[in-house]
């Protein structure tokens, strides 16, 4: 493409950075879509943004799904496309969105692997003998606790932590901020952690997890301890992060039925990405009437 369409981009990039203070992951995420409609565009021949047409677009979908990306991705590239014409159109750049129309291919809707209520207090259950297993005691009690994503876990402050109200604060996607709940267990296994946390880092480190070098613990480190866990757990399944955070969804849900409540948990946007979690529900109703009720069952034979 043109030297011009590229400073248009790198214009929509900073846009994204200083006016909407995305995060750099979400940036990132950014930047690897639209480098693949650029790739396409200089293939194609296409000089400028004004360029692509909506058939272009279209041929820019059905190459990402030749690739093998899944619907899911290539809907998250259409919008990062659209967003990019938004901006474009703004600042009249371009006279018409040709993503706007286009839609990604439907791909079959994969649930969420969820741990039973056994299986997660068995997990979060660790006797806590040193700082780094009560730090690590802390940490899944507040995942589970809290439904946080791993990213707002490690993003987590001394001043966002309100044990005495049972509150943290998180900042979640798009920078938003919101109250969660913290439950007994957790608040006792963080106030376990925040005594011995003093031996590991020093008054200015304001992370609430950090590393035994008193640095904020980073993401992979938390990856690896949960996969460390649940192996001397025993749990027989591969368990990360992000499964504690629909674990914490579906429990709730199941024993709430309160679906409004647990989107503002979750800090979701729109609530049906929260529905997901009542096919899970449904999933387990389901089992249990299958195995109860007299005309679900099928009859052996002799």
């Amino acid at each position: 493409m043109q030297e011009r369409a590229r400073k248009n981009l790198e214009n929509f990039f900073r846009h994204l950075s200083d006016e909407r203070r995305l995060s750099p992951l979400t940036l990132t995420h950014y930047r690897r879509d639209l480098s693949q409609c650029v790739a396409y565009c200089q293939e194609a021949g296409i000089a400028d943004w004004e360029g692509l047409t909506p058939a272009e677009v279209r041929g820019w979908v059905s190459a990402l799904h030749r690739r093998g990306l899944s619907g899911k991705s290539i809907q998250r590239a259409l919008s990062a496309l659209r967003t990019l014409f938004r901006f474009l159109l703004r600042e009249k750049v371009v006279t018409c969105n040709p993503a706007s129309g286009v839609s990604a291919p439907r791909s079959t809707r994969r649930l969420p692997r969820t741990l039973t209520t056994d299986q997660a207090t068995r997990l979060v259950t660790i006797e806590a003998h040193d700082p780094l297993t009560t730090r690590d005691r802390a940490l899944l009690e507040l995942l589970y606790s809290s439904g946080l994503r791993l990213s707002e876990l490690v993003g987590l402050n001394l001043s966002e932590l309100d044990l005495s109200a049972g509150i943290v604060r998180v900042t979640g996607k798009g920078r938003k901020v919101r109250d969660v709940p913290v439950g007994a267990k957790a608040r006792d296994a963080l106030r376990q952690w925040l005594t011995v946390r003093a031996s590991w880092t020093g008054p200015d480190e304001p992370a609430v997890f950090v590393s035994p070098h008193g640095r904020r613990l980073g993401g992979r480190a938390v990856q690896a301890r949960l996969q460390s866990w649940a192996k001397r757990q025993e749990m027989g399944v591969p368990v990360h992060p992000h499964m504690l955070r629909h674990s914490f969804a579906s429990h709730v849900l199941e024993s709430s039925g309160d679906l409004r409540a647990v989107q503002e948990m979750l800090g979701h946007a729109n609530i049906s990405t929260t529905q997901i979690y009542t096919h899970l529900d449904f999933q387990h109703l389901a089992g249990v009437y299958d195995k109860a009720h007299p005309r679900a069952r099928k009859k052996t034979t002799t």
